[in-house]
């Protein structure tokens, strides 16, 4: 039974992460903004204990990290997003490219390196970080996006150092890209459903060897071009 750290569990892709690692029996501890209106996560049935934590509030991640302090973590998968449009290069709402960097690339790592010494201390030391390809600077054929993808490549570049420095002591680390999904983020036209995209997430992250740490790709084990 291992133990399963997931960010922005209160929906999407990171309730059904809840969902599916408490079916299997695993200790999951999930995070959200906002517990006392989390009502979907709160049904789910198993060892799940809800926490509050909005990635952007460094204190608040400190100090969730210090109550759990001592407490092996198998697991972490940070998952916590935003999207604010699909803003192009002559329209940025400078605030809202702000906030999302606080929420997408920031908050993830200082996730991260809060909970470092958790994962040290667990047996299975993966660190999995939801992506997406429209961070894939050698994939932009089309433009848009601007602010999520240039926030979720600055995701992808920090999670490749942490991939590196980590390694000593036998963390992998991953940058994943879920597909396109049906959640709120993805829209109901997305080509797949969470339950799918989360089952495929998990075995790459299941799967995954030292000789994987770092790398990008989709819920299926395809390479993205960085």
């Amino acid at each position: 039974m291992a133990c399963v750290l997931i960010t922005g569990a209160n929906r999407g892709l990171g309730l059904e992460f809840a969902r599916q690692y408490a079916a299997e029996g695993d200790r999951v501890l999930a995070t959200c903004r906002d517990p006392a209106g989390a009502a979907d996560l709160a049904a789910i049935a198993g060892d799940v204990t809800v926490h509050a934590l909005d990635v952007t509030d460094l204190r608040q991640i400190s100090a969730l990290a210090e109550s759990l302090e001592g407490a092996p973590i198998d697991i972490l998968v940070n998952n916590a997003g935003v999207l604010t449009s699909g803003q192009r290069t002559g329209g940025i709402d400078y605030v809202a490219w702000e906030h999302e960097f606080k929420v997408n690339t920031m908050g993830p790592i200082a996730v991260a390196q809060a909970f470092r010494p958790h994962l040290e201390r667990g047996t299975g030391r993966r660190m999995a970080f939801i992506s997406s390809v429209l961070a894939s600077i050698g994939g932009n054929t089309d433009g848009g996006y601007t602010l999520y993808r240039s926030t979720k490549a600055g995701l992808n570049a920090a999670v490749k150092s942490l991939a590196v420095e980590a390694a000593a002591k036998g963390i992998i680390v991953l940058a994943l890209h879920p597909g396109w999904v049906r959640t709120d983020m993805g829209g109901a036209s997305a080509a797949i459903d969470p339950a799918t995209s989360v089952r495929g997430l998990r075995r790459q992250i299941a799967a995954a060897g030292r000789q994987d740490s770092g790398r990008f790709i989709t819920y299926e084990g395809v390479e993205i071009p960085w």
